[in-house]
């Protein structure tokens, strides 16, 4: 028996939400111990770190977390054994069991949405932390709020060469984020009959209509949430925007559309800084900048930058090229219409996690469709997904949730 499952449900997403209330106000003490930790383990400058915190905790609330338990198990009550799920009616809900959440490098809190909709479901968890001990740190909160998640689940920082690195055999379900690479060597170590979970590198994209850049205030949105998408968390995450396609034939021409997203991007670099530690970061940029800039006088495409190396938009990039997948460098590519794009994102084989557009146009919805992302958004939103929403095309808690065949 796992330590919560003799706990209502309804009492673990209130302490959960509870928690996570505490921890959404920039004030609350052990959040203001850890930020300069985390700042210093990403490399991300405070006002990111700061954001990344509020997403991560203003989007966790008792009703979204009931909403996400309903939507995919049918009720509340079917985790507390009341009730079986309306497609299962001869089967009840139990806990996976024993569940390992391995965190990824760079993700603020990757971890912690898993591990609160495996607690949901009562399983016990264990977690990866990074060096930050983020998780940790809220987990100590979770147990002031009920002491049942001080056995429920634990953090800790291990290498896979540490004498106390965990036996992935000994876990029922095991949830990993990183490089296909990782996961396959996770993979490896879990047991035939467990649960595993994958989230491998992704990629995220946007369209930009025509229709959508023949006025100026128009334009000028796209562009604003574009910034916004590329610069947080310097394009490391899936969700980060790293190809941006825009049609021509509109009032504004891709060129003079880069021109306005260049513009923003700088405004959103004074709202998001680079870290203080950006050398490397800025000499990444520089050479991008710099390349661009040699084939722009040799008359192919152009280069968007400034002078300190924060950003570089590439215009035209040649398209047997795939994105940079480089801090706050984007390409911008012109297309006449979606067929264009999808043929780029199919050449270079990017799984896509997110694509934002500039309006709910029928081909442009086929387009992201057809690209297999995951996430359809606007633009700016693309860093902001819903704590429902399929990560990865994954379920969030239905993974954390085994069914018993009821015995008469």
């Amino acid at each position: 028996m796992t330590a919560l499952a003799a706990i209502p449900v309804r009492k673990i997403i209130r302490a959960i939400a509870s928690a996570a209330e505490r921890w959404s106000d920039g004030d609350f003490p052990p959040r203001v111990r850890i930020l300069d930790r985390i700042a210093e383990r990403t490399g991300y400058s405070v006002p990111v770190v700061e954001y990344a915190l509020d997403r991560l905790f203003l989007s966790v609330s008792e009703n979204e977390l009931a909403a996400v338990i309903r939507n995919e198990l049918g009720s509340l009550e079917v985790l507390d054994g009341f009730a079986a799920r309306d497609s299962r009616p001869d089967a009840w809900a139990m806990p996976a069991g024993r569940v390992c959440v391995i965190s990824s490098r760079t993700t603020i809190g990757v971890a912690l949405t898993p591990s609160i909709f495996a607690l949901c479901a009562k399983c016990d968890v264990v977690v990866k932390d990074r060096e930050d001990a983020l998780a940790a740190a809220f987990f100590e909160t979770l147990a002031e709020e009920r002491d049942e998640f001080s056995v429920a689940v634990r953090a800790s920082v291990w290498n896979s060469s540490d004498e106390n690195t965990p036996d992935l055999r000994a876990f029922d379900a095991v949830v990993a984020f990183g490089s296909d690479d990782t996961l396959a060597s996770i993979a490896r170590h879990v047991r035939p009959d467990a649960r595993f979970v994958g989230y491998g590198s992704r990629a995220s994209a946007g369209y930009a209509g025509r229709e959508s850049l023949n006025a100026a205030p128009a334009a000028e949105e796209i562009a604003q949430g574009a910034a916004r998408d590329l610069v947080l968390y310097e394009s490391e995450g899936c969700l980060s925007l790293h190809v941006l396609f825009v049609e021509g034939g509109g009032a504004i021409s891709p060129a003079q559309f880069s021109e306005i997203l260049a513009r923003a991007v700088e405004r959103a670099n004074v709202e998001f800084p680079l870290s203080r530690n950006n050398a490397s970061v800025s000499a990444q940029i520089a050479l991008q900048r710099d390349l661009a800039a040699f084939r722009a006088a040799s008359g192919s495409g152009a280069v968007y930058a400034n002078r300190g190396a924060e950003f570089a938009l590439l215009l035209d990039p040649p398209h047997s090229e795939p994105p940079r997948f480089l801090p706050r460098t984007l390409g911008v590519m012109t297309v006449d219409e979606p067929s264009q794009a999808l043929a780029y994102l199919r050449a270079h084989r990017l799984p896509l996690e997110g694509f934002a557009l500039s309006s709910p146009r029928p081909d442009m919805i086929q387009l992201a469709l057809d690209a297999g992302a995951v996430r359809l958004t606007r633009f700016g939103e693309l860093q902001h997904p819903p704590l429902g929403g399929d990560h990865g095309g994954r379920p969030r808690i239905a993974e954390f949730v085994r069914w018993i065949d009821k015995v008469l």
